[in-house]
């Protein structure tokens, strides 16, 4: 896989956290500036996953650092702009970066006051970079350990926001914290016009996806352990919901054992809606670019098997379709080019 001809290639990333996505320099300078000592060797560790964790709960660990320092609006406006910036270069047009506002209260913000400071990145990163920036939805996390009451009032307030938030997530330890008492707050997104996923599968059995489908969701963010069933399979191929899969993630959560045994091309060919993407760029140590190179040959995956799934990234964004058709047209351009080259 030419590593160059795909980075130049337009790409959409639909599934990017924030805080698993912050430079480990940036992660110094933040230290500092709360009075805290933090070497370079010491921030990677803390935020760069290893190949492979015991499970899912011993990954998100590593964003316990990055969540520590972002509790200002400073902050999240600063690393926002720079994850945009990482985005671009990255050969990204289209990109939704999520995040759980609630986790950002600990020094006194809002949550409206959250969503702002990132919006602010987003604008920031724009005014820097011009018209190569990416287009950005963000997605509004809510944990699921969280109060149902408190998650709904979140889902209201990400709703009144209004562009570019474009969706309401739910995350969190699958194995702890069950997704159904989450309901009201997705009844809530849904009223607000907001786009719907969820996290689920990163544990083992396909039951935690088909949980949070009852959400009306219309993606689900990995939802690796669906492959085990047959009926959830047809299940998601009938209601047309895509599968926002991160191989290196899923290899790093334990819940596939490698690349090569990742379900995602299986899934591809039984004609379930899947996307790639990186989930947390610093946590996994990647990019999409290595992302989609790396998955296409541990997999083997052809170039039209590639091409299909790159451009269906830019199909199931929550943006407006009318907003985002441009430039899945221009990708499409340029992936078909190069099938045709």
């Amino acid at each position: 896989m030419d590593l160059d001809a795909l980075h130049a290639l337009p790409k959409a990333e639909l599934h990017q956290h924030l805080d698993g996505s912050v430079r480990p320099e940036t992660a110094v300078e933040l230290a500092q500036g709360i009075g805290v000592s933090l070497s370079l060797e010491d921030a990677r560790g803390a935020m760069v996953g290893p190949e492979r964790c015991a499970d899912q709960a011993e990954l998100l660990t590593f964003f316990d650092l990055p969540i520590t320092l972002l509790q200002t609006a400073d902050a999240l406006e600063r690393v926002t702009a720079e994850l945009v910036e990482d985005l671009t270069a990255d050969g990204i047009t289209y990109a939704e970066i999520r995040w759980a506002p609630r986790l950002h209260l600990a020094r006194g913000l809002g949550v409206a006051e959250v969503i702002e400071a990132v919006a602010k990145g987003v604008a920031r990163a724009a005014a820097l970079h011009g018209p190569g920036t990416p287009l950005i939805g963000l997605i509004v996390t809510a944990m699921r350990s969280h109060p149902p009451a408190a998650n709904a009032e979140l889902a209201r307030i990400a709703g009144e926001f209004g562009p570019p938030v474009v969706g309401f997530d739910l995350a969190g330890p699958e194995a702890v914290w069950p997704a159904p008492p989450h309901a009201i707050a997705f009844a809530t997104a849904r009223e607000e016009g907001l786009g719907l996923t969820a996290h689920a599968g990163e544990v083992a059995g396909p039951q935690r996806v088909a949980e949070v489908l009852d959400f009306g969701v219309r993606r689900v963010a990995h939802g690796v352990t669906a492959a085990e069933d047959p009926a959830l399979i047809e299940l998601l191929r009938a209601r047309d919901i895509t599968l926002d899969l991160c191989p290196t993630s899923n290899v790093q959560a334990g819940v596939v054992p490698s690349l090569s045994a990742h379900p995602l091309a299986a899934l591809h060919r039984a004609g379930v809606s899947v996307t790639i993407s990186t989930d947390d760029r610093t946590v996994t140590g990647t990019t999409l670019t290595r992302e989609m190179a790396r998955s296409a040959t541990e997999m083997g995956l052809t170039d039209g098997e590639l091409t299909a799934i790159a451009l269906n990234a830019f199909d199931r964004a929550f943006a407006p379709a009318a907003v985002v058709a441009p430039l899945r047209d221009a990708a499409a351009r340029a992936w078909e080019a190069r099938l045709i080259g």
